[in-house]
């Protein structure tokens, strides 16, 4: 993909090592956009999503697995819905930044598996095996620069608030545990103002914009080219061009 000097899985001899150069998509948008289903859906597209994760040429990652590990007087917070995940300072950067330039270079990685029950990263970690296309998905993908500039190709998924606001009660109740009144709450006190501070504004860094999430993945098609990548997400999606912006139909 990257170059003729490259070892590909179809050339994959008995005694070769493949040395694979990722393609590494970031994918950010606002709590409970879609993130993960648009991943899914380009996984699905490029006909990866049934094949086993040894063999996989698509990686998908989340940044909620890298929530930093909770003091007691954190964690106390947390299972009160009183301590805000939607901050910069939640996440773990440097293990962001170190897994990535590790995927950069080829390597199997370990993922770490966090439990939001019971806000704390469990003992045990996902191996990620190299592959050709990695997408990393998370509310602040793009905040930090030093993130931001190790991906080749940036999505950001444009939900509406509502829809967002409907999906993360379900989700919450539903596979957190939480009540209503406090998904509410934490929604009002944190995930909204870190939104529009902190998520928001990285959205000028997209090279492409998806509005309304997987739904609008209908018509997609994935072209992958030697050295060059072209998704293309349907006539509403758009590329970001400096100030301007023009709708990115897929060629004849």
């Amino acid at each position: 993909m990257a170059g003729d000097s490259e070892t590909h899985l179809g050339d994959r001899g008995e005694n070769t090592q493949v040395v694979r150069q990722p393609f590494l998509i970031g994918v950010s948008g606002g709590t409970a956009s879609g993130k993960s289903s648009v991943c899914e859906k380009i996984m699905e597209l490029l006909g990866q999503n049934k094949i086993d994760h040894h063999q996989r040429q698509v990686a998908i990652l989340s940044q909620d697995s890298f929530y930093k590990v909770l003091t007691p007087e954190q964690k106390a917070k947390a299972l009160k819905g009183q301590f805000n995940f939607d901050h910069p300072d939640a996440f773990d950067s440097e293990l962001i930044i170190q897994t990535l330039r590790q995927i950069l270079q080829g390597k199997t990685v370990q993922i770490p598996v966090y439990d939001f029950v019971t806000h704390s990263r469990k003992d045990e970690f996902v191996m990620v095996y190299p592959a050709d296309v990695v997408l990393f998905e998370g509310i602040l993908m793009f905040y930090s620069q030093e993130i931001r500039d190790l991906f080749q190709m940036k999505l950001f998924v444009d939900t509406d608030p509502d829809t967002r606001l409907s999906r993360r009660v379900l989700r919450d109740i539903s596979e957190r545990g939480r009540d209503l009144e406090q998904v509410l709450s934490q929604y009002i006190t944190f995930v909204k103002p870190a939104f529009e501070e902190f998520c928001l504004p990285t959205k000028k860094y997209a090279d492409v914009i998806i509005p309304r999430g997987a739904d609008n993945l209908g018509e997609a098609s994935v072209i992958i080219k030697k050295h060059n990548f072209f998704l293309f997400f349907g006539t509403s999606c758009y590329v970001q061009n400096n100030t301007t912006s023009r709708s990115m139909k897929p060629n004849a």
